[in-house]
C-alpha cells in the first residue's frame, strides 16, 4: 500500500532555551499547524535544513500518486550542493491551539553530548535564533502501536529518546505504575519529568551501561508493554534481555535505533538494520 506524504510546512523559530548544558529546546510556529493534533507520544517529524542557512527548499509531492517512496526518489535527485539535509525527530509538543511544535536538541560533537559528531541539526540548534526557518515534514507514526491500547509502564532510553519518553509519561493513566530507565551524560543532563501514573526513574550517567541499568531494575507491576529507543546496538542488546532474560513476549517490546554509532542519518542502513526493520514490520499489530 503506498504511503501518503505528509504534510510540509515552514517552521519559524519563535523560542529557543536551553534545558541543560547539552539539550536546547527550540519552539517553531506556523499558521499550517492551528488545529493540528498529535497522533502519538513517539510520532516523528522530518527536519529540513538549507545548506546556506536560507530556506528549504523540497520537492513538492509526485503527482502519480506514488507517496513517499516516490517523493524520497524525487528528494534524492536534487544535487547533493542544492538538497537540504533531512534529520528524523520526535516533537516533545504538538500544541494546535497556538500553531507552534516544540523539538528538543541534543548538542553533539566537543561541545555537546559525548557521543556522535556535531551534524547539520546539532549545528542549526546550537545556532538557531528568532526567525530563523526550518522545514517540517509530518508528524507520522513512528510505526509501532501499542496492543489494544495498551499504556506502556517501561520506557528505556538515552537523551535522544528524551521528547518521546516525556510526552509518553504525561499521557499514561493515573491507575499504573510506570518505570523509566534513561542514559545521559552526567547528573547535570537529567529533567524533571512528571506523569499521572506511579513513577519511578533510573538515570544512568555514562560510561555506566544502560543494559546493566536495565538489568537492574524491577518492572513495574501488571502486564508490561515497554518502549526502547536510543542508540541502535544498545537497543538491541535492552530487547535481548527483556525477551530473553526477563521473558517479555516479542509483541510487546517496541524498539528503534534513533542513532547508531559512527555512522549518520546519511549513510546507508546496515544488515542489522534491515533486519530490525524487517523484524518490527512483521510484528506489527494488523
Amino acid at each position: 500500500m503506498t504511503q501518503p506524504l505528509p504534510p510540509y510546512v515552514l517552521g519559524r523559530v519563535a523560542g529557543v532555551e536551553p534545558l541543560t548544558p547539552r539539550m536546547r529546546r527550540i519552539t517553531l510556529e506556523s499558521d499550517d499547524w492551528q488545529g493540528a493534533a498529535s497522533l502519538a507520544p513517539d510520532q516523528q517529524v522530518k527536519l529540513f535544513i538549507a545548506r546556506d542557512g536560507g530556506t528549504p527548499e523540497i520537492p513538492g509531492a509526485p503527482e502519480d500518486g506514488s507517496g513517499v517512496a516516490g517523493w524520497y526518489s524525487r528528494y534524492l535527485a536534487v544535487p547533493e550542493e542544492r538538497r537540504p539535509w533531512m534529520r528524523t525527530y520526535t516533537p516533545r509538543v504538538l500544541d494546535g491551539e497556538r500553531g507552534r511544535m516544540v523539538i528538543d536538541f541534543v548538542l553533539h560533537g566537543p561541545d555537546g553530548a559525548d557521543h556522535g559528531e556535531t551534524g547539520p541539526a546539532s549545528r542549526w540548534a546550537a545556532s538557531a535564533a528568532i526567525g530563523d526557518v526550518v522545514g517540517v515534514l509530518g508528524p507520522a507514526l513512528a510505526g509501532y502501536r501499542t496492543p489494544s491500547g495498551q499504556p506502556v509502564r517501561l520506557l528505556v532510553g538515552d537523551e535522544t529518546a528524551l521528547p518521546a519518553i516525556g510526552a509518553t509519561l504525561e499521557q499514561l493513566p493515573a491507575d499504573v505504575q510506570a518505570v523509566a530507565v534513561i542514559e545521559v551524560a552526567d547528573a547535570a543532563e537529567e529533567q524533571a519529568l512528571t506523569s499521572p501514573a506511579e513513577l519511578t526513574v533510573h538515570w544512568v550517567h555514562r560510561p555506566a551501561s544502560l543494559l546493566e541499568a536495565v538489568r537492574s531494575v524491577s518492572l513495574p507491576e501488571g502486564e508490561v508493554f515497554a518502549w526502547v529507543a536510543g542508540e541502535a546496538s544498545a537497543v538491541r542488546a535492552v530487547r535481548r534481555h527483556l525477551v530473553g532474560e526477563r521473558g517479555l513476549d516479542k509483541r510487546v517490546v517496541a524498539f528503534t535505533g534513533y542513532w547508531r554509532r559512527d555512522l549518520t542519518q546519511d549513510d546507508a542502513p546496515t544488515e542489522q538494520d534491515v533486519a530490525d526493520a524487517t523484524e518490527l514490520m512483521a510484528e506489527l499489530p494488523s
